[in-house]
């Protein structure tokens, strides 16, 4: 691991949110016993029981039963008439992801019960292949995390615009000096001035394509050196480089709904026409 490279660093420069402006982010909270949920990371919603996250957020909370997700959600604090809870049923964390090592930093979340989608809540876009960008892509970064390196969490949900950086430049020495590979993303500027910070983890990084009027999820908000720091931008997991390891996630629970969907209609099947004999 990189010397000063921080898990879970990870908005700055930032604005409030309008309410409904990002419906996947999720608020993943922890059950502490003396202060009941407590936000630790963020995530987006990518179907109807299913939140994609970080890792590394699940490195010191592995227990699924202490867990939350809140979606629907813009004050931390207060809900809204759309906010929800669910608790989760699995946590799932990449084979590859070691505490220390920022690569493989993945982690999908199933919840207990499905999502209704409303105006409010909506699953994010994830892409298939790899996307070209160019000036005119805007991505931005969400969530409740810092608003400076030792500062405080924002209550309100927070956005951020910010450029991707090509690894070329992100792996300058005077930069990232070629520790960042081709399975994560950098974000922000060489200035420094717009970044994720701490309690941002896993939480989306998105770009809209005007050509398909949508937003993708391109990265998950995964390290860095400190917050803002000019020549240190944000890394993010490549959503596109995990999209199988993704997929066959999500392949295994739509396999298992459509084989009891099966059973279901043939024993109905069966019934009826033991019935009519």
């Amino acid at each position: 691991m990189m010397k000063g490279l921080e898990e879970g660093s990870r908005i700055i420069g930032g604005r409030d949110a309008q309410l409904g402006a990002w419906p996947w982010q999720v608020s993943l909270q922890v059950f502490i016993s003396h202060r009941g949920y407590h936000h630790i990371c963020g995530g987006s919603l990518i179907n109807n029981n299913s939140v994609l996250t970080a890792a590394h957020c699940v490195r010191n909370f592995r227990d699924p039963d202490i867990w939350r997700a809140v979606i629907g959600l813009h004050h931390l604090y207060r809900d809204q008439s759309y906010t929800v809870k669910y608790h989760i049923k699995t946590i799932m964390v990449h084979s590859g992801y070691e505490s220390g090592i920022y690569d493989n930093d993945i982690a999908l979340f199933k919840l207990i019960k499905f999502v209704k989608y409303n105006d409010f809540i909506q699953p994010v876009c994830l892409p298939k292949t790899s996307l070209d960008f160019t000036d005119e892509i805007p991505c931005f970064i969400s969530g409740w995390g810092h608003t400076s390196e030792n500062g405080k969490s924002k209550l309100i949900l927070q956005e951020g615009q910010v450029d991707i950086i090509p690894l070329k430049v992100c792996n300058r020495y005077d930069w990232y000096a070629g520790t960042i590979s081709w399975n994560m993303i950098c974000a922000g500027f060489a200035s420094g001035r717009v970044d994720s910070c701490q309690g941002d983890s896993g939480g989306p990084l998105v770009c809209y394509f005007p050509g398909v009027s949508k937003f993708y999820q391109i990265g998950i908000t995964s390290a860095g050196v400190g917050c803002g720091r000019p020549k240190f931008p944000g890394i993010y997991t490549s959503t596109v480089r995990y999209r199988r390891w993704i997929d066959s996630h999500l392949r295994n629970k739509t396999i298992s709904v459509t084989t009891k969907l099966f059973l279901f209609f043939l024993t109905v099947a069966y019934t009826t026409l033991y019935i009519v004999l």
